[in-house]
């Protein structure tokens, strides 16, 4: 098998950044300005297509060998550009920011390349971003000074054109560097194959209503020009929107100090002041947040010709686990719709007829209306349905599992309410007596959605536990009566936790429940890793791993990672309830990978999938029936864990 590392450089007038790679491919002024490559780590060539020097034939049949392997950093890219030329499989590409990403790095060929401690001659090019804005984006204020040209091209700066050469190379030496160190920890194939079916996923695409999107910034740029206006009148403010001027207004008119105007405060202050100016202008505050149009936006600028939305999820997303991640219109996070389906229809004509006075009248605030439509902007195509499948308490049934926890492992086996049999194990009442609505039914439900990851008071507080009616004087008995009904789930935190320590004392693996754990290095690479090996065959890495104190003085597992806040890269710590939360959410995504294979294998075309819910665009509404019997088989490499799913069909996506 031989192996050709290749990076380009391209044009596009369309903003890739914000509109996405297949949009920017699709624009009728693309081209590809620079090859480079290598054959198996060999010199690297420029070939510079710009100025008429033309790929070698060897390349161009290369681009289509199965036998030749194609890598490139963010291969996603190099890959859907050529194909705008010529046809290259993608089973035939391998990406190096997935390898890196697979072992714990972060993303970024410059960022990986730091975390590596690659040698200066073996890094990206810190000029690379300064000659990209002038070779490959429009020139956005075309003057006198440049000729009032509207783009550079390598004859305007002969000097930049040869550096940007030299960049172009300098990518390949640093993608092959990065492949060479990481080649000695293989990504699986499995993973490769569920590459592969992410990059035709995100080139399928989801439809996109865009009629519905027009319509929402239509009205909402109408109805927010209102309730400004109303919110001047009122306060006398310049604006309104400025938190500085809100605080200090709000202060003087309510007569007490007002310190942030953060969600929850603004709810609080609407439920104590008294009716008035104050008491409107908070809600038109509360109003106004409700929605943000920037993901109608974001749709706006995604859509392709053909009215699809293209590219939005991200394999190997999250780092700690390898679940995907959401871009573009980040559909990891889409509102929930609360509205019945023939409210959510109305509502939807309405918007795309732009009557404002009537989404008034029946729905009153209009911009939790937009809120709640956003996510049935996706849509299926004409004449075609939306099968959406979701896995049933996924990280829970992982979970009871994984720790052996058999009363929960015998609900998910039974009738499925591990709220109601939660609070039943807690309390030691009958689950018969435990009605929707009843008290004891909500400390299940925010116990399970709270504690299970070693969480204590302050993680059912995140979770609305105090919003829920809890007092804080409660929280403490909760959390011991939860601990006592499952006391292996908490056996499996302290035995990941003794596992860890122990790996990094004595150097050698520790089995845990089929789980290894086990620390992996290369000297010659200079690689240290502390690994997981989950049921399915893939490790979650852990880079330089250390033992040390933690914020508790007690000893640690710390690690490098990407700060979740800043993204810094930075020394993390971890403990056992984080390390059974990295490998249930891990499992449970492995096992949608299982399930997004199968689909593709039955002939499903999944167009979406969000956290543990598929979405597959078909023309018999039946195959629902299918994909739910498909995702709730047995996989192999988890014998016992029960799986289940439910589902409906749909015209638009949105939250049954």
């Amino acid at each position: 098998m031989w192996h050709l590392s290749i990076d380009i450089e391209t044009y596009s007038s369309v903003d890739i950044k914000k509109a996405g790679l297949y949009k920017y491919v699709q624009s009728p002024d693309f081209e590809i300005l620079l090859f480079a490559y290598s054959w198996d780590g060999g010199p690297v060539e420029i070939v510079d297509l710009k100025q008429g020097e033309s790929l070698p034939m060897e390349v161009i049949h290369a681009l289509y060998d199965p036998n030749v392997i194609k890598h490139a950093y963010n291969a996603a890219f190099e890959w859907y550009c050529i194909n705008s030329v010529m046809e290259s499989p993608i089973e035939q590409w391998r990406c190096t920011q997935i390898h890196g990403l697979y072992c714990g790095y972060p993303a970024g060929l410059g960022k990986v390349g730091e975390a590596l401690g690659l040698p200066q001659d073996k890094k990206k090019m810190g000029v690379g971003t300064s000659l990209i804005r002038t070779f490959c984006v429009p020139i956005k204020k075309p003057a006198k000074s440049n000729g009032y040209r509207t783009r550079t091209l390598p004859h305007h700066e002969p000097e930049k054109w040869e550096l940007f050469k030299q960049y172009c190379v300098g990518d390949v030496v640093a993608e092959k560097e990065i492949l060479r160190r990481l080649s000695v920890f293989p990504v699986p194939e499995q993973e490769w194959q569920l590459w592969q079916l992410d990059q035709r996923i995100n080139a399928r695409g989801i439809a996109c209503d865009l009629e519905l999107v027009e319509g929402a910034l239509t009205v909402d740029q109408q109805v927010t020009r209102e309730l400004m206006a109303e919110a001047v009148e009122l306060s006398g403010l310049d604006n309104p929107k400025s938190v500085q001027q809100l605080k200090k207004w709000l202060t003087e008119e309510i007569g007490e100090e007002v310190e942030d105007l953060r969600k929850d405060t603004v709810s609080g202050l609407i439920e104590t002041v008294e009716e008035g100016r104050a008491k409107r202008v908070l809600e038109i505050r509360r109003e106004l947040s409700k929605t943000s149009v920037k993901k109608y936006q974001s749709m706006q600028t995604v859509a392709c010709e053909d009215g699809r939305v293209r590219g939005l999820l991200q394999f190997y997303g999250a780092n700690r686990t390898g679940r995907w991640a959401g871009r573009l219109v980040q559909v990891h996070n889409l509102t929930k719709n609360k509205m019945d389906l023939e409210l959510l229809k109305y509502a939807r004509q309405l918007v795309r007829e732009q009557r404002i006075d009537m989404l008034k009248l029946i729905f009153g605030n209009v911009p939790d209306t937009l809120s709640q439509l956003i996510r049935t902007a996706f849509v299926a195509s004409p004449g075609k349905v939306l099968n959406v499948a979701d896995f049933n308490a996924i990280e829970a049934r992982v979970i009871a599992w994984l720790a052996g926890e058999q009363w929960r492992l015998d609900v998910f086996a039974s009738h499925g309410k591990i709220y109601e049999a939660s609070a039943s194990q807690m309390f030691g009442v009958p689950i018969e007596s435990i009605g929707k609505d009843s008290d004891l039914r909500q400390k299940g439900k925010v116990s399970e959605l709270a504690l299970g990851y070693q969480g204590a008071a302050g993680a059912l507080i995140s979770m609305g536990a105090l919003d829920m009616g809890l007092t804080e004087g409660e929280l403490p008995e909760i959390v011991t009566r939860w601990r006592n009904a499952n006391r292996r789930i908490v056996d499996l935190w302290y035995s990941f936790e003794r596992a860890a320590i122990e790996v990094m004392e004595s150097g050698q693996p520790v089995g845990v429940k089929g789980i290894i754990f086990a620390r992996e290095s290369h000297y010659d690479n200079r690689l240290d890793f502390f690994t997981i090996q989950l049921p399915s065959g893939r490790k979650l890495y852990y880079v330089e791993p250390t033992l040390a104190q933690n914020d508790f003085g007690k000893q640690a597992l710390h690690y490098m990672g990407p700060d979740q806040k800043t993204g810094k890269w930075t020394k993390i710590s971890t403990y056992g309830g984080k390390l059974v939360e990295n490998v249930v959410q891990a499992i449970a995504r492995d096992c949608l990978a299982v399930s997004l294979i199968k689909a593709e294998q039955a002939g499903f075309e999944t167009v979406l999938h969000v956290h543990d819910e598929i979405g597959i665009e078909s023309d018999r509404p039946e195959d629902l029936e299918k994909v739910l019997e498909l995702m709730a088989q047995p996989i192999d490499w988890a014998p016992g864990l029960p799986l289940k799913a439910a589902g409906f069909t749909t015209e638009f996506y949105m939250k049954d």
